[in-house]
């Protein structure tokens, strides 16, 4: 697995791993970054299956659901933490209910539903920070 040590420019055209338990909703997040002109990694809808996608590839960013049917995606966002990948929330959970949970409680939580605009802008933002 590549070393993400410190600090990582993204890619011209930059790959988003995309995480979301509900059909609908996973492939209105996939259109919205491929019209960005961006890469789309899955979307994948278990935790399960997004660490395994990160055993062979890693993203420049991730877009994570928080509550994947019953199981939190907090073993994803640790991974993508210790690899210095940024994620954006896209989750109905209020702030409140995060705390606690140092890993997800510090991301960006765009919210559900999810606004076009507010999702490019997030990723952009984490992108550059």
């Amino acid at each position: 697995m590549p070393d993400r040590a410190g600090s990582h420019a993204p890619s011209p055209t930059p790959l988003v791993l995309v995480v979301e338990d509900e059909f609908l909703l996973a492939m209105e997040l996939e259109a919205i970054i491929l019209a960005q002109g961006w890469q789309v990694l899955g979307p994948v809808t278990s935790v399960e299956e997004a660490l395994d996608l990160l055993g062979t590839r890693l993203p420049d960013v991730a877009v994570l659901d928080v509550n994947l049917h019953g199981v939190m995606v907090t073993p994803v966002a640790e991974a993508l933490a210790r690899q210095n990948i940024p994620f954006v929330l896209v989750t109905a959970y209020q702030p409140s209910r995060l705390q606690g949970n140092a890993v997800l409680a510090e991301a960006v939580n765009i919210g559900k539903p999810v606004g076009e605009r507010r999702l490019v802008q997030a990723i952009v933002r984490v992108m550059r920070a």
